[in-house]
């Protein structure tokens, strides 16, 4: 006989988003919620050892708290990592072969939220039209079947220190320069895990010298919620690079599954100069490997890694999509403009961490500064950077845009939104998978100037 709980009002079913769990506290997301993903996970994945992993954020411990009871009330063992890094829990469920793994965070998302990122055996996102929406189903309906036995909980701290050789093993520390590198953790959650790479490294001999400013997680954000991606966000680390003198400048958002760079002069590098780097660099050691892109601001992307010889892969935006498109074609590495990197050396998951210490390995081995390393492609493809709308009718809007621009496209890509593409420029409108927002990319071959224009008449045509 099934066990039966009342099914979940109806404010609260939003917070189940088309991949992952994000809402609003107190009216969409809760303890009861919580305790209720939790019974439905192990329930629908048959998971009997899930690694559970938290952020800074002040309602993150409740909220584990009560997700990790309705994992032991299905059956399931957790070994609880604490305060960690959504790569940690990655990390964890893929290396010790745990069942699944999920991490309590809102991310960059406003304060007054919070979330759960959730994946299976192997650190595998679950499928949004499979897994996902089984366990969101559950979940509300509350008919949950009766466990067979009473799960536990233990302390699983000491995983860090094994996560943290592993990305030490990423780089030849031998190579690396004596580079001065400035850190901002945004008071999330990245400043312990930082620590613990950094004294890896210099137990390897690593020549380099950290700077760490807004180093300690603290929930009230100080500074501000952990969003780097935000224009306003970025001058605190940009000073802070020149005032330093620092050879780079690296920051993370709250859970730290992305990381954002600076150059010797507190320039801000946009995530998509970023991918197309971060491909060259596997290409040159791993040729005619497989790279993987969203579909939002490619040219340069495609442009770098065909000049090195590599097969690049379009996939929907979205980790879940990025990693499903890494896995089928055992691409080395995936990336996305919103600075998500992914690696099929780390389980096909994504990183933070990787990406500022691959770049610190390829600076130093060009014996070049960042900027100048990228100074080119960012005149070659200049790009709009990301746009975001919130429209009353954003299926008239997206229409408006389609009807003026798609009768003269040379090319039309409806993987994820719309892609319109041009002799030497190109545009891609889409849904937000996680938000209620309506964004837009635009970027052409080396004219700005074409960029500002008609990122300008669609922003006319979208808010008229």
């Amino acid at each position: 006989m099934a066990m039966t709980t009342d099914p979940l009002p109806a404010r609260q079913i939003d917070c189940f988003k088309a991949y992952d769990v994000r809402g609003r506290l107190g009216t969409e997301l809760d303890a009861d919620v919580a305790y209720r993903i939790g019974r439905a996970f192990a329930e629908v994945l048959g998971a009997r050892d899930v690694v559970v992993g938290r952020d800074t954020r002040e309602t993150s411990p409740e909220l584990a708290q009560a997700l990790i009871r309705g994992l032991n009330d299905a059956g399931a063992d957790v070994r609880d990592l604490g305060l960690a890094g959504t790569e940690e829990m990655y990390f964890a469920t893929a290396h010790y072969g745990a069942d699944g793994g999920i991490e309590v965070t809102a991310s960059h998302n406003p304060i007054d939220y919070n979330g759960m990122k959730l994946v299976g055996r192997g650190a595998a996102p679950l499928d949004p039209e499979g897994d996902f929406a089984r366990l969101a189903a559950l979940a509300r309906s509350g008919a949950f079947a009766p466990a067979e036995r009473q799960g536990t909980r233990r302390d699983f701290t000491e995983a860090r220190a094994t996560y943290a050789r592993a990305m030490a093993d990423f780089i030849d520390v031998a190579a690396l320069r004596p580079l001065t590198v400035l850190v901002n953790a945004g008071n999330g959650t990245a400043g312990p895990t930082f620590d613990a790479i950094a004294d890896e490294l210099e137990r390897r001999g690593a020549a380099l010298r950290f700077i760490r400013i807004n180093h300690q997680p603290d929930s009230s954000f100080p500074n501000g919620i952990p969003n780097p991606l935000l224009p306003e966000n970025q001058p605190m680390t940009a000073d802070a690079v020149r005032q330093h003198g620092a050879d780079l400048g690296v920051a993370w958002d709250g859970d730290f599954d992305r990381c954002f760079f600076f150059d010797e002069n507190g320039g801000f590098i946009p995530g998509e100069y970023i991918v197309g780097l971060l491909a060259t660099a596997f290409l040159e050691k791993h040729p005619g490997e497989k790279i993987v892109h969203d579909p939002r601001v490619v040219l340069n992307s495609r442009d770098m890694i065909a000049q090195a010889g590599g097969q690049a892969v379009q996939a929907r935006t979205g980790h879940a999509y990025v990693k499903r498109a890494m896995r089928e074609s055992g691409a080395i590495y995936g990336g996305e403009m919103s600075a998500h990197h992914y690696f099929r050396d780390f389980h096909y998951a994504d990183s933070g961490m990787v990406p500022w210490l691959l770049v610190a390995e390829l600076v130093s081995r060009q014996r070049t500064s960042l900027g100048a390393l990228l100074a080119e492609r960012m005149l070659a493809f200049p790009s709009s950077g990301e746009i975001n709308f919130r429209l009353d009718d954003p299926g008239a809007a997206i229409d408006r845009v389609v009807a003026r621009f798609a009768p003269q496209a040379l090319r039309r890509d409806d993987t994820d939104g719309i892609s319109l593409e041009f002799d030497d420029w190109r545009f891609n409108l889409r849904s937000s998978n996680t938000e209620p927002v309506v964004r837009l990319n635009v970027e052409s071959r080396g004219d700005a100037a074409l960029v500002a224009a008609k990122r300008a008449e669609i922003e006319a045509l979208l808010t008229a």
